[in-house]
């Protein structure tokens, strides 16, 4: 069989030409960044209605500062890793995106950090802890979240009592009860119901020196209070009266030890 070599290469030919053409005539009609001017810039702050801890407007006021305000710049002077960069070094925002489009708008889509709980310890520190564990400052948040009070700096803060926090928050039942946990000078732990005039004791956590054991240990411990004290709740309190006792003690596993009030 004959092949006709010429013919094949003259379409060869054709075909990277046409597409030379094609390439050429859309980066001729595609505007290049210096000539596009940001016309506008739109600032996405997600959870804003449940975190607010961070507005749009703060956002725009955080970039004006710092000269990094896109609006009215050029596309090719506008650095959007640099946006990034300088967003995410607030304590309340946990990730930053920036992009461009060729329509001149800029596009920042900010995630704020999650506190679980806020920490009024003795020594005179009050901040909140993420759900990460990650210590935020104070601020105007004011959610309702567990208070922990007491004799508490932030490592024990951040390696124990967020783990209690969580295991309390897991669980519908006590989310809703409890609102204090207060840590005693020896390290026990007494947690404050937002049903009855009692104090609910649990002993101290168990530690340990191996971080990935932690959670799992603490979670085990405050599971197993938590449901002696919800059978308690049922069975005990639901009869005697949810102000008869003003102290409940569950430290020990074979007993419940309840102080009754004086004016009982």
């Amino acid at each position: 069989m004959h092949v006709n070599w010429k013919r094949i290469l003259l379409v060869g030919s054709d075909i990277v030409l046409g597409t030379y053409i094609v390439i050429a005539m859309t980066a001729f009609n595609k505007k290049s960044e210096s000539d596009i001017v940001c016309t506008q810039v739109n600032i996405n702050v997600q959870d804003e209605a449940t975190n607010g801890f961070i507005s749009p407007q703060e956002i725009k006021g955080r970039l004006v500062r710092n000269g990094l305000y896109p609006l009215k710049k050029e596309l090719r002077y506008i650095n959007s890793r640099e946006i990034e960069e300088k967003l995410r070094q607030s304590p309340f925002i946990k990730n930053a995106e920036c992009y461009k489009t060729q329509d001149g708008h800029v596009w920042i889509t900010l995630t704020q950090r999650m506190p679980t709980l806020h920490i009024m310890a003795a020594n005179g520190d009050d901040y909140y802890l993420d759900d990460d564990h990650r210590i935020m400052p104070n601020s105007h948040y004011t959610s309702n979240l567990i208070i922990a009070t007491g004799w508490i700096d932030r490592w024990f803060a951040r390696n124990y009592i967020a783990y209690l926090s969580d295991a309390i928050m897991a669980n519908e039942f006590w989310q809703n009860q409890i609102e204090q946990i207060n840590v005693l000078p020896n390290g026990g732990i007494e947690l404050v119901p937002r049903v009855g005039n009692n104090i609910l004791y649990i002993g101290q956590l168990p530690q340990t020196k191996y971080i990935a054991q932690r959670k799992q240990l603490v979670t085990d411990y405050a599971n197993r209070k938590m449901d002696r004290l919800q059978k308690f709740y049922k069975y005990g309190l639901s009869q005697a009266g949810w102000n008869k006792y003003s102290y409940i003690n569950v430290e020990f596993d074979n007993q419940i030890i309840c102080k009754k009030r004086k004016t009982e």
